[in-house]
């Protein structure tokens, strides 16, 4: 979907850095100005600083339970394995106790992920030594079966807090770049998947318009059907991004595909499913008929040679199709950005914020 690969890659950095907030840290700043030749390179670079990072911190302990036979006592005595095992024999005595462990589910993932970056081809050597540095400190750590993780059951807190991006890319590269070739040998996908590059795409239009413009309460809102009978059957209808500035209001759908059009009788449409949800996004929040609520399909760039760039007004209301150019350097994308702004809003309100 690039036709330069560098721009491109550098892109996903601030995308990345938007949607995990902790890269725009100054800890983080000399990624920016650092040239990556691959995604590979990228990916590892975030996650060797991200987890050197961690470690000056120090890494995550929990309390364990174990069971074990000990010739002393240890905790609590599991009389249950005792007589099961006959450990009296050994003159043994199975317990059951708490051990405070860098040995959590947490370290396990950044262990086993870095274990991972280490086995990949396409990374350059130099960060395959970094890595291999950092991994000495995870000497008391198990690696865990990929399959066995269990990516929701995460919780974070004040004592965790800082694993969430950590974990997060652990998710990118194990979830969607690693594949194991028929020697075993791991490699690295490309790119992120579609579907992750997707959800990239949301959250870093979500990000970039709650920083840069908070005067326009960006959120992610669900919208009721416009409807007083029971809606229990009916699907819900989730925003990505809805903008609200006095009584106008814009939702932007978020489209990251690899054909934004779709072929009809030998000529381009808009994706007639993509029209009708926002365009019932659109009337359904629309309740009072105002035309004050208007709707933008925002779709990432690809390589076709008709891209949507359509303004329609439908029933009342501004139904738009656009296009974002994520080959662009990034300070072109954020004018792109901007400019939905102004014409949504006019340059009244650009002078009122500045």
């Amino acid at each position: 979907m690039t036709s330069d690969k560098g721009i491109f890659i550098k892109n996903i950095y601030y995308m990345l850095s938007y949607a995990y907030k902790e890269l725009q840290k100054d800890s983080y700043k000399k990624l920016k100005t650092e040239d990556f030749d691959n995604f590979h390179d990228l990916i590892a670079s975030i996650l060797i600083k991200s987890v050197s990072l961690q470690l000056k911190k120090g890494l995550n302990r929990k309390y364990i339970e174990k069971n074990e036979d000990l010739y002393t006592l240890r905790g609590k005595v599991n009389i249950r394995d005792s007589i099961k095992k006959q450990v009296y024999k050994s003159k043994k005595i199975s317990c059951k106790y708490d051990e405070f462990s860098e040995n959590n589910i947490l370290n396990q993932v950044l262990k086993t992920t870095l274990y991972k970056l280490i086995l990949c081809n396409e990374l350059k050597e130099e960060k395959k030594y970094e890595i291999k540095k950092i991994m000495m400190y995870f000497s008391e750590v198990d690696l865990v079966e990929i399959s066995n993780i269990n990516w929701n059951s995460f919780q974070y807190h004040r004592n965790n807090a800082t694993y969430r991006l950590l974990i997060n890319i652990c998710y990118l590269v194990l979830k969607s770049m690693i594949l194991t070739t028929e020697k075993g040998k791991e490699r690295l996908a490309s790119y992120l998947d579609d579907q992750q590059m997707h959800r990239l795409y949301e959250k870093f239009i979500l990000e970039y318009y709650k920083k840069h413009f908070p005067e326009l309460r960006p959120k992610s809102k669900q919208i009721f059907w416009d409807t007083e009978d029971v809606i229990d059957f009916l699907p819900n209808m989730q925003s990505d991004i809805m903008l609200s500035y006095e009584d106008k209001k814009l939702i932007i759908d978020a489209k990251y595909y690899k054909e934004s059009m779709q072929s009809h009788h030998d000529s381009n449409k808009l994706r007639s499913s993509h029209l009708y949800q926002i365009f019932a996004y659109v009337k359904n929040e629309d309740k009072h008929h105002t035309g004050l609520v208007s709707g933008m399909l925002l779709y990432a760039k690809t390589e076709e040679e008709i891209l949507p760039n359509y303004e329609y007004n439908i029933g009342g209301n501004i139904i738009s199709a656009k296009t974002l150019d994520l080959n662009k350097p990034f300070e072109m994308i954020k004018r792109q950005l901007e400019s939905i702004i102004l014409n949504w809003l006019g340059e009244d309100f650009i002078r009122k914020i500045n």
